[in-house]
C-alpha cells in the first residue's frame, strides 16, 4: 500500500505524527536487537539522540513525503523538495532546539561511556533480554513524550501557523537560559573529574560551580530547556483550526514528564542512594546546605 494511503488521516496532524512516533519505536527496536545480542548499552543514550533527531526531521517533512509518495503512484511531477522558508520561524526554531540540545547530549554521552566503557545503570537489566529490550521501549516512550510538543506544533499547517509574539520570545530566553545552564553544569563536572585524574584536587564530589547552587544543576537545565520548548510551541498548540483547545495544555507534559523522570525515578535518586552509601560527613552537610535540584540563590 502506497505510503500516501498507509498514512491517511482525516486530521492532518495525525498523519504527521502517528508515522513520527512509528520512526521512534522502529528506530529503538532496531538498535535494540544487536544491543541486546552484543550485551551492550554503548549506543543507548545515542540513539534516543538519533531519534530525537529523525522523529523531528519526520515531523517537518512528512507532507512533502506523502505528496512524493501521492506522484510517484499516479505518474505525476515529483513535487520540490520544501526549502526552510516553507515551514515558518516557530518549526524551524522549535526543530533547531531539539538539533542543538540532542546533538550536544548524545555526542557528550557517547564519548562518555567511551571513556567509562559501561553504564551502571545497565548492569542488572542487561542479562535479561526481555528487560533490556524493555529499556529500549521505555526510551522510546521518553523521546515520544518529550518531544510532543514539538511534534505538535511541526505538524500544524504553516497557513494555521500564529505569527511569533512576546510569550514565545519567553520561551526561547527559558531554552537559552536552561541549555546554558546544562551544558555548563556537565562541562563543570567533565573538567572536576579531569582535573581529579590528573591529582590536583582529591574532592569526593563537585561542590563548585554551579554544582555549589544545586546537587544537580544539570538535570535542573534538562527541564528548564523543555519549558521553554513547550512555551514556544504553546500557540500553535491552542491553533483550535487544527487541534481541539485541550492540546496546548498537553504539550506540558514534556517539561513534567522531564522533571518527573530526572527528580523522581532515574536520575537523582539513583544519584543520590549512591552518594549516601559512598560519601560521609561532608556529603551530608553539602546536602544540607545546597538544594537537591532548583538552585538556591545568593
Amino acid at each position: 500500500m502506497p505510503l500516501h494511503s498507509m498514512l491517511s488521516f482525516k486530521n492532518p496532524a495525525l498523519s504527521t505524527l502517528v508515522p513520527a512516533v512509528l520512526t521512534i519505536f522502529g528506530i529503538q527496536a532496531a538498535v535494540a536487537v544487536p544491543s541486546i545480542l552484543a550485551q551492550s548499552e554503548k549506543y543507548y543514550d545515542l540513539s534516543g539522540s538519533a531519534t530525537f533527531l529523525a522523529a523531528t526531521g519526520i515531523s517537518l517533512y512528512m507532507p512533502w513525503l506523502r505528496s512524493l509518495s501521492y506522484a510517484r503512484v499516479h505518474s505525476l511531477p515529483t513535487p520540490p523538495v520544501p526549502g526552510l522558508a516553507d515551514f515558518g520561524a516557530r518549526k524551524l526554531i522549535l526543530s533547531g532546539m531539539v538539533a542543538i540540545w540532542a546533538i550536544r547530549l548524545g555526542s557528550f554521552l557517547f564519548a562518555r561511556i567511551k571513556k567509562d566503557g559501561k553504564d551502571s545503570r545497565f548492569d542488572e537489566i542487561k542479562p535479561n533480554p526481555a528487560k533490556f529490550f524493555g529499556a529500549f521501549m521505555a526510551q522510546a516512550v521518553w523521546v515520544t513524550l518529550v518531544s510532543a510538543p514539538v511534534l505538535l506544533a511541526n505538524a500544524v499547517p504553516k497557513r494555521a501557523m500564529p505569527a511569533l509574539g512576546l510569550l514565545d520570545y519567553v520561551g526561547m530566553a527559558v531554552w537559552v537560559a536552561g541549555m546554558g545552564f546544562e551544558v555548563t553544569a556537565d562541562r563543570q563536572k567533565s573538567d572536576w573529574r579531569q582535573r581529579k585524574e590528573e591529582k590536583k584536587h582529591s574532592e569526593e564530589f563537585i561542590n563548585e560551580g554551579l554544582w555549589s547552587l544545586s546537587r544537580h544543576p544539570n538535570y535542573f537545565g534538562e527541564s528548564s530547556l523543555w519549558t521553554g520548548t513547550s512555551i514556544l510551541a504553546l500557540s500553535a498548540l491552542a491553533s483550535t483550526t487544527v487541534y481541539p483547545s485541550y492540546v496546548g495544555a498537553l504539550g506540558f507534559v514534556s517539561p513534567l514528564f522531564v522533571t518527573f523522570l530526572t527528580r523522581y525515578v532515574s536520575g537523582v535518586p539513583m544519584l543520590e542512594d549512591k552518594a549516601d552509601k559512598k560519601y560521609g560527613p561532608a556529603w551530608q552537610k553539602y546536602k544540607k546546605e545546597v538544594p537537591v535540584f532548583i538552585p538556591k540563590l545568593g
